[in-house]
C-alpha cells in the first residue's frame, strides 16, 4: 500500500476504524488525547503526517464531544502539513436538523458542515444521510455511500417466501421504493402523525400485508417507538413476519429492550455506531466498503460502482 495514506480514528469510532485500516491493509495511525482537569481535551498525532492524505474516522453521535474531537483532529492534521484531510463520518450526527420545520430553530446539519469546512477538511465520506440535500450544504466533494450494497445480499440470503418492502413513514418511502424495485417486490407505507419528536400519535398502513414477509427499511432507529409500532400494526393486519433494516442504530434509552420485547423477527443494522450482534440484533460491517472507498479516493479512481443501487431511482 502507498505509504502516503494515514488512517486515524477518534475515540468513539476506534472499533470500526481498526477494521477499516485492516481491510485497507495498513495499521491504524497512532494518536493520543491530552485531558485537562476541567474535561477539555486536545488530540495529537504521534508520528509525522507531513505530505500525507489523512483519513480521520469518527461517527458524530452524542455527546457532541465526538464532533468536536473530529474538528480538532482535522485542525491538527492541517497544522501538521497533511496534504489532504478527509473526514470519514459513518454516522453523520445532527442530520435530522436539515431545515427549519418550525419557527426559531437552528439548522444543525448546515452548522455541522460549516464547522467541518472551518476546521479545514478537504472531503467528506459518509453513509446514508438522513437527508440527501445535506450534500449541497458544503462546497466540497461529498461521497455519500449507501448501506444497500450490504443489506441487499443479506436479505437475498434469507430466502424469504413472499417478501414485501415497507417504510415506517412517508419520509422514507423513496428509500423503501428503491429496495422494492431492485428486489422486484411490493411496497407498503406507514402514515404517521407525531405529537412531538420521538412520540407517535397516530399510524396507519397503506398497502397489502396479509401473508407477507415484511422488511421495514429506515436510516435511523432512535427510541424504537415508530418501528415497533409499525411492526405490531402489520402483524395485526395479517403479515407473516416483520424484519427491520436500519443503517444507523442510535438506540436511545430503552430502545434495545423495546425491540427485543417486540414481535419483530430481526433487526439488521450496521456498525456505523458501536453495537454487536446479540439477540434480535444482527450487525453487518461497513469496514470493507469504507476501506475500498479510501483506496479509490487516494488513487483517483471512480467510486460510482458503490452507487449502482441508487441508479434505479
Amino acid at each position: 500500500m502507498d505509504g502516503n495514506v494515514s488512517i486515524f480514528s477518534g475515540r468513539a469510532t476506534k472499533y470500526l476504524a481498526e477494521k477499516i485500516a485492516k481491510a485497507y491493509g495498513k495499521p491504524l495511525g497512532e494518536s493520543s488525547i491530552s485531558l485537562f482537569a476541567d474535561g477539555e481535551f486536545q488530540p495529537s498525532f504521534d508520528h509525522s503526517i507531513r505530505g500525507n492524505t489523512v483519513f480521520i474516522v469518527q461517527s458524530t453521535f452524542a455527546p457532541s464531544d465526538n464532533l468536536f474531537e473530529m474538528l480538532l483532529m482535522i485542525d491538527a492534521a492541517k497544522r501538521a502539513s497533511a496534504k489532504k484531510v478527509v473526514a470519514v463520518i459513518p454516522y453523520f450526527g445532527f442530520a435530522r436538523q436539515d431545515r427549519k420545520d418550525r419557527p426559531r430553530v437552528s439548522i444543525g446539519a448546515k452548522l455541522t458542515t460549516n464547522l467541518l469546512v472551518a476546521a479545514g477538511v478537504d472531503r467528506i465520506v459518509t453513509m446514508d444521510l438522513h437527508s440527501d440535500q445535506i450534500q449541497g450544504f458544503v462546497d466540497l466533494p461529498v461521497d455519500h455511500l449507501y448501506a444497500s450494497s450490504i443489506f441487499v445480499p443479506y436479505l437475498q440470503s434469507l430466502n424469504l417466501g413472499d417478501i414485501t418492502m415497507a417504510s415506517p413513514d412517508t419520509g422514507g418511502a423513496k428509500r423503501a421504493a428503491a429496495y422494492a424495485k431492485f428486489l422486484n417486490t411490493d411496497l407498503v407505507i406507514c402514515f404517521k402523525q407525531r405529537k412531538k419528536a420521538g412520540e407517535v400519535e397516530k399510524m396507519q398502513v397503506i398497502g397489502d400485508v396479509v401473508g407477507k414477509d415484511i422488511v421495514l427499511v429506515d436510516d435511523i432507529i432512535d427510541t424504537g417507538g415508530t418501528i415497533t409500532k409499525a411492526a405490531e400494526m402489520m402483524l395485526e393486519q395479517g403479515a407473516k413476519s416483520v424484519r427491520v433494516v436500519c443503517t444507523h442504530a442510535v438506540f436511545s434509552g430503552n430502545a434495545i429492550e423495546r425491540l427485543e420485547n417486540s414481535s419483530i423477527s430481526e433487526v439488521i443494522t450496521t456498525d456505523t455506531l458501536p453495537h454487536e450482534s446479540k439477540g434480535k440484533i444482527t450487525v453487518l460491517s461497513t469496514a470493507n466498503l469504507f476501506a475500498d472507498v479510501i483506496d479509490r479516493i487516494h488513487n483517483f479512481e471512480s467510486i460510482s460502482d458503490h452507487f449502482k443501487f441508487t441508479t434505479i431511482l
